[in-house]
């Protein structure tokens, strides 16, 4: 919300890395930029997770 930007690798966020361009172009700021929401893919990425390097992790799938 102060005009800095902050980046992080696509992969960081396997929902972001599978969307398409027209989703991930679609997206809201959380409050007061406190986060990032993507409600096409359900997709939420904090600030403080992109400077402290907390890449989401797909979930693990249980054997049926």
């Amino acid at each position: 919300m102060d005009g800095r930007t902050i980046s992080v690798p696509l992969t960081w966020s396997w929902r972001l890395s599978e969307a398409t361009a027209e989703q991930r172009q679609n997206f809201a700021i959380l409050g007061d930029g406190q986060g990032i929401h993507w409600p096409e893919i359900d997709e939420d990425i904090s600030v403080e997770g992109m400077l402290y390097g907390s890449p989401a992790h797909r979930p693990h799938r249980q054997a049926a």
